[in-house]
């Protein structure tokens, strides 16, 4: 009998688990947005993602051959140095709808984030 109770709350977890890992948004986790650092700048340079919802933007430069070596969303008060051919994550959530823009730290490369 003890076997069975247990065997049943595991079930139990597992199903809410994975119910909670099947919704689009992961149960509250960040939205994830892969951003490539080249010598075109940006890219993509615009993003789409859920206002009040928290967006992960993942970005890797590159190239060596731009100015874009740190990311900075200066609404946010967030700063990230990238370092060449490394993965840098700047997690933040949009807290209403709207443009944000994110830009290398001489604000001359920019990309927008698009909060609908």
């Amino acid at each position: 009998m003890k076997h069975k109770l247990i065997a049943v709350a595991a079930l139990v977890t597992l199903i809410v688990v994975a119910a909670g890992c099947a919704g689009e948004s992961g149960g509250g986790s960040a939205k994830r947005v892969a951003i490539a650092v080249t010598k075109k700048g940006f890219e993509p340079d615009r993003v789409t993602v859920k206002a009040g919802n928290p967006v992960t933007l993942v970005v890797t430069r590159k190239t060596e051959k731009t100015c874009a070596t740190e990311i900075v969303l200066k609404d946010y008060g967030l700063k990230r140095e990238l370092p060449l051919n490394q993965a840098v994550e700047v997690t933040f959530t949009p807290a209403a709808t709207g443009e944000i823009t994110f830009a290398c730290g001489m604000d001359m490369i920019k990309g927008t984030v698009v909060a609908k």
